[in-house]
C-alpha cells in the first residue's frame, strides 16, 4: 500500500459540495410541518417539537453513498499495470555517401565496406523509432523510407553501390533535403540524420550550414577516410584518374566535417575499429515534438490499475433502500458520472503507421510474395513480387507496364521461367537495344538460345526415331501379310477339289431349303410385328450395355498390344528405347539447369527505380553539386 494514491485527486474537491448538500438537507428537514413556517421559532420548539411522532431524516446514509462514489470518482490505486516497453517516436535518417571516392584504400579494404560496417552497427543500436535511408551521388535517392524494419535496411545496404547511381559527382546538398522531406511527410518535426562520408568540397559549406539554419535536424558525421587520403581503386582493379591522367588521391578534411556537424547540432566522429564512434553519435537522447511530450505525460495514468469501479459495486446494496422512495433518480447523474469508459481500438495500425508500400516491402522481405504484390504500386516491385511466388504471367504484365531495359530484362526472366523462348529472345533483345552494355540480358539471351536449340535438335531427333520405328513396323506388317496370302491360296486349291462331286448334291437340296426359307421368314415378319414397346426398350439398354463391354474391351486389347509390343521388341529394340528414356530425362535435366542460370537480379529494380526517378528530375533542370567523377 506504499504506492497508494489518487489518479484524479481533484475529485475529492467534490466534498465540500457534499457537506454543502447534507447542511441543506438537515435544515429542510425541521420543515417537514406546515405550521414551521407560520409559528415563531420559540413558539415552534415548543409547541411542534413537543407533539413530533415522525422519525426525523437520517444524514448517514447519503454521507456514506455521496463519500464512496467521490473517492470511486478520485480513482483510488495502488498497483501498477503490467506495461509494454515504451518506444520513442524518433525518426532517423542514414545518408550513405556513393562518390566513387568510396573506393578509396586508406582504409581496409576500402571506405565503402567500412562505412557499410558501420551502417549495419548503427542500425544494431537504433533500436527506437523509424529510420530511413539515403544514397547520394551527383544526385539523391531514397533507397529505403522511414520504416521500423532495421533488417529490410540491412539487406539493401550492399545493394547500394557507386556503380548503380544515374549520376557521377557529390551533391550532400540534395541527400540532406530529401531526409528532410522523408522526416516530414512521416510526421517528424525535429529527426536526426546520420551522414556517412568521406568528405565535401568548399563550394558545398555554405549551402549546408544554410540547411542546418532552416531545420530544427541534428546532423551526426562519421567521416570515413583519413587526412592521408590514398588512390582509388575501381572494381575493375583500375586506378581512377582525372582529366588530365593524374591519379586520384581524395582526402578527408575533418574541420570541415567537424564545423558542419556543430552547426547542425550534432556530433562528428571518425570512423574507428570499436564501436566508439556509434556510441558517440546516438549519446545525445531522442528529441521529442512538443504534441509527442502531450500524448506521453497523457499516457502516464494507464500504468496504475484503478479501483474505483469496485466502489460503486458497494453502492448496489445502499441504493437498493431509495428505489421504494423514488430518490434513486437523483443519484442516477452521478453514477453515469462514475461508469468507466472503453476505448474503441478501430484503427488498423498498419495503415496508420506504414503506407502500401512500405507494408509490402516488409512482406516482400518476409517472403510473403503473393501479399506484398497485391499491396505494391510500384509495377517494378510488383512484378518482381509475383516473379518471386512464381506467377509468371503477372510478372510479366507487370514489367509491361515500363520500357526500360531492366524492366524489359526482367519481363525476359519470367517468360523464360514459363518457356515461351521467342518471346523471352525478343525482350531481352529489346532490353540490349535500350542499353547495350546489360551484360545479364546478352548473356541469359544466350542461355535461351542454346536452350531453344537443344530443345528444337531434340525434336528432331524423337521425330527421326519415331519414323525408323513406323517403317520397321511397316516391313513386320507386309511380311506377315505376304504369309496370309500364301496360306489363303494353298486353302482356295483344296476346296476347290473337294467342291467338283459335291456340287449336284447341294443343287438338289437348295431348293427344298429355299422352301423352308420362305414359310420361315413369313413367320418372322409377323413375329416382328407383335414385338411390343417394353421388348424395345429391353434391346437398347442392352445395346448401351454391348457399348460399353465393347469400349472395355478394345482398352484391355490396347493394353495388352502395347504389352505385347514391348515383349516382341528386339534386343536392339529395347536398347533404343532404354537410350531414348534416359536422354529424354537427361534433356529435361539440362533445361532446368540452363532455366537456373537466368540471372534473378534484384539489385536491378533499385537501380531501375533510381534511373526512372532521375530521368523525371532531368526534366526539370540538373541538381546542383559538385560536377566531377568523385
Amino acid at each position: 500500500m506504499a504506492d497508494f494514491h489518487f489518479i484524479r485527486p481533484w475529485a475529492l474537491l467534490a466534498f465540500f459540495a457534499l457537506f454543502l448538500v447534507l447542511w441543506l438537507l438537515k435544515r429542510m428537514s425541521v420543515a417537514h410541518s406546515g405550521w414551521q413556517q407560520f409559528l415563531p421559532g420559540h413558539l415552534a420548539r415548543v409547541l411542534i417539537n413537543g407533539t413530533q411522532t415522525s422519525k426525523p431524516l437520517s444524514l448517514t446514509l447519503p454521507f456514506i453513498i455521496g463519500t464512496l462514489g467521490i473517492l470511486a470518482l478520485a480513482g483510488p490505486t495502488w498497483q501498477k499495470l503490467p506495461q509494454p516497453v515504451y518506444q520513442v517516436d524518433r525518426g532517423s535518417v542514414l545518408v550513405m555517401d556513393m562518390s566513387y571516392s568510396m573506393y578509396s584504400t586508406d582504409l581496409a579494404p576500402n571506405r565503402l565496406t567500412r562505412a557499410r560496417y558501420k551502417a549495419s552497427d548503427l542500425l544494431d543500436s537504433l533500436n527506437e523509432g523509424e529510420i530511413g535511408l539515403v544514397a547520394y551521388a551527383g544526385d539523391a535517392f531514397t533507397i529505403s523510407p522511414l520504416t521500423e524494419d532495421i533488417n529490410n535496411i540491412k539487406l539493401l545496404l550492399p545493394a547500394i553501390t557507386p556503380e548503380i547511381m544515374p549520376e557521377l559527382g557529390s551533391n550532400p546538398l540534395a541527400a540532406l533535403t530529401l531526409a528532410h522531406e522523408m522526416l516530414a511527410n512521416a510526421g517528424h518535426l525535429e529527426g536526426d540524420i546520420y551522414w556517412f562520408t568521406d568528405g565535401i568540397d568548399r563550394e558545398d559549406i555554405e549551402d549546408i550550414n544554410e540547411w542546418s539554419r532552416s531545420f530544427p535536424h541534428r546532423l551526426n558525421i562519421l567521416g570515413v577516410g583519413s587526412s592521408e587520403g590514398a588512390p582509388i581503386t575501381l572494381p575493375s582493379g583500375e586506378l581512377m584518374k582525372d582529366d588530365s591522367g593524374a591519379i586520384v588521391v581524395p582526402r578527408t578534411n575533418e574541420k570541415r566535417l567537424y564545423g558542419l556537424a556543430s552547426k547542425g547540432r550534432g556530433t562528428y566522429r571518425t570512423i574507428a575499429n570499436d564501436n566508439a564512434d556509434i556510441n558517440a553519435l546516438i549519446a545525445l537522447p531522442p528529441g521529442l515534438d512538443s504534441e509527442q511530450e502531450e500524448g506521453e505525460s497523457q499516457n502516464l495514468g494507464d500504468q496504475w490499475q484503478e479501483a474505483g469501479p469496485y466502489l460503486l459495486l458497494l453502492l448496489l446494496p445502499l441504493l437498493l433502500g431509495y428505489f421504494r422512495r423514488g430518490t434513486i433518480v437523483a443519484l442516477l447523474p452521478l453514477t453515469l458520472v462514475l461508469m468507466p469508459q472503453k476505448q474503441a481500438y478501430a484503427i488498423e495500425w498498419q495503415d496508420l503507421w506504414k503506407t502500401k508500400d512500405q507494408q509490402a516491402q516488409q512482406q516482400f522481405n518476409q517472403q510473403n510474395y503473393s501479399q506484398a504484390a497485391k499491396n505494391f504500386k510500384d509495377p517494378l516491385w510488383q512484378g518482381s513480387a509475383h516473379y518471386k511466388a512464381g506467377d509468371f504471367e503477372k510478372a510479366v504484365e507487370s514489367f509491361a507496364k515500363f520500357d526500360s531495359s531492366d524492366a524489359l530484362y526482367n519481363k525476359g526472366n519470367a517468360l523464360a521461367k514459363m518457356q515461351k523462348f521467342d518471346d523471352a529472345i525478343e525482350a531481352y533483345q529489346q532490353a540490349l537495344e535500350k542499353d547495350p552494355e546489360l551484360i545479364d540480358a546478352q548473356k541469359n539471351k544466350q542461355l535461351i538460345e542454346e536452350l531453344k536449340k537443344q530443345q528444337e535438335q531434340q525434336q528432331q531427333q524423337n521425330q527421326d526415331q519415331q519414323n525408323q520405328q513406323q517403317d520397321n513396323q511397316d516391313q513386320e506388317q507386309q511380311g506377315q501379310d505376304s504369309q496370309q496370302q500364301q496360306q489363303q491360296g494353298q486353302d482356295q486349291e483344296s476346296q476347290q477339289q473337294n467342291s467338283e462331286p459335291q456340287q449336284s448334291d447341294q443343287q438338289q437340296g437348295q431348293e427344298s431349303e429355299q422352301q423352308q426359307q420362305d414359310q420361315q421368314q413369313s413367320d418372322r415378319q409377323q413375329g416382328q410385328d407383335e414385338q411390343s414397346e417394353q421388348e424395345k426398350q429391353e434391346q437398347q439398354a442392352q445395346a448401351e450395355q454391348e457399348q460399353a463391354e465393347r469400349e472395355q474391351a478394345e482398352q484391355e486389347q490396347q493394353a495388352k498390344e502395347q504389352e505385347a509390343e514391348q515383349q516382341n521388341e528386339t534386343p536392339e529394340q529395347q536398347q533404343a528405347r532404354l537410350a531414348q528414356e534416359k536422354a529424354d530425362q537427361e534433356t529435361e535435366q539440362k533445361h532446368q539447369q540452363l532455366l537456373n542460370k537466368v540471372t534473378d537480379d534484384p539489385y536491378l529494380l533499385l537501380r531501375n527505380k533510381m534511373q526512372i526517378e532521375y530521368q523525371k528530375r532531368r526534366q526539370h533542370g540538373a541538381p546542383a553539386g559538385v560536377q566531377k567523377k568523385w
